[in-house]
């Protein structure tokens, strides 16, 4: 039995279950190895980059970050079982920054995440949310969005739960599915030999 090991490089559930969703959306035979099962393990790292990044490249640096730290951990440093943490087959990172679009004023929540066996990197976004003006102009002044997003809605931790995507469309946008496309797409070259 052949176990595909998938560190996520974070210790939020939220973006654990969005690595489950990528990975279950793939078969079996189409993920490196063809194994016959995957185990996502939960590796907090640090991003590397801000707590609120800003722009597509910060966000995507810290996707990155995330993934690479986690082929780098070793077993006791992660607080996980022998053979979960260290020794992963693929890493993945997800962060999610604050960004501008050509063409636009807003300001956008964006999704990013990064895939990486240690030596090809795959990439891939989640949809992009326009900000209320009210909460852009917080983020502009220096304000981290989930801290905004909890003062905003009278609660707290909303990163680990519906995040700032489901405030903003009234839960129309799951969370933990938006990050799952980033992901997704993030497999890319490791499911198919088109890249």
């Amino acid at each position: 039995m052949t176990i595909l090991r998938v560190g996520v490089g974070s210790g939020n559930p939220v973006k654990r279950r969005a690595v489950e969703l990528a990975l279950g959306a793939a078969a079996d035979d189409d993920l490196p190895g063809a194994p016959t099962g995957v185990a996502v393990e939960s590796v907090p790292v640090d991003s590397g980059v801000s707590e609120q990044p800003r722009g597509h490249a910060e966000t995507i640096a810290g996707a990155e970050n995330r993934a690479t730290a986690v082929l780098d951990v070793a077993p006791e440093e992660s607080g996980a079982e022998p053979d979960h943490a260290a020794g992963c087959d693929l890493g993945v990172g997800i962060e999610g920054g604050v960004a501008g679009f050509d063409g636009t004023d807003d300001r956008y929540l964006i999704m990013w995440a990064a895939v990486t066996d240690g030596h090809r990197v795959g990439r891939g976004a989640g949809p992009s949310l326009a900000l209320p003006s009210t909460i852009a102009a917080r983020i502009d002044d220096g304000a981290e969005l989930g801290p905004v997003m909890d003062d905003r809605l009278d609660t707290d931790g909303i990163a680990e739960r519906g995040g700032a995507a489901g405030a903003l469309t009234n839960g129309r946008v799951d969370r933990a599915e938006a990050l799952a496309a980033g992901v997704s797409g993030a497999l890319g070259p490791f499911v198919t030999a088109l890249y």
